[in-house]
């Protein structure tokens, strides 16, 4: 058997591919279709597919933060947090002990509000033009019979998806996570 070169070869193939019905006879071929079917489906299907995993990532951490705010706000309800003097910070150590150590603890910011009644109460947002400003935050416990507002933030990276699925809420690839809790201190 005599060894062609494949520069032959390749030439070869490009002639048949140029001669009369050669492209026709390769649109026609039904060998390749599957993969150009696959081709065509695959893309949107990983778009979809990294779109609902982002998705279910951020639901779930919104959930870890709104219950370890619940759970953080307990130490205000029962006066636990007045009775050890807890500060800003040490209340932010304990959010993020709860937080089951998904979140970095530098990156919770803790706004505790305390109101007269229910009907004046207002929640604080810390977006300004899209970024974020933690120097607007409160810590003021409350006393026995208060009605006190208990908001964790935290910005979650968000990872930019394809096809333009974005879930960010912030200038940049971040999204604002928020637990919220409001309750009247027990009489301690």
């Amino acid at each position: 058997m005599v060894a062609v070169p494949r520069s032959r070869l390749a030439l070869a193939a490009l002639r048949r591919l140029f001669s009369a019905g050669g492209i026709k006879s390769i649109i026609k071929d039904p060998r390749g279709a599957t993969a150009v079917e696959f081709a065509l489906v695959a893309t949107p299907f990983i778009a979809l597919l990294i779109a609902i995993l982002e998705t279910c990532l951020v639901f779930f951490a919104q959930e870890v933060l709104q219950t370890a705010t619940t759970q953080a706000a307990r130490l205000i309800m029962t006066g636990q947090a007045q009775s050890q003097n807890l500060t800003a910070s040490q209340y932010q150590t304990d959010v993020c002990n709860y937080a089951s150590g998904i979140f970095s603890c530098s990156g919770l910011y803790v706004n505790v509000q305390t109101f007269s009644s229910f009907s004046s109460m207002t929640q604080l947002n810390p977006l300004q033009n899209g970024n974020f400003n933690s120097n607007v935050m409160n810590y003021s416990l409350g006393g026995p019979g208060d009605i006190v507002l208990v908001q964790v933030f935290y910005q979650w990276p968000i990872i930019l998806g394809p096809l333009g699925f974005n879930l960010s809420n912030m200038n940049g690839t971040s999204r604002l996570l928020v637990g919220t809790a409001v309750f009247r201190n027990e009489p301690y």
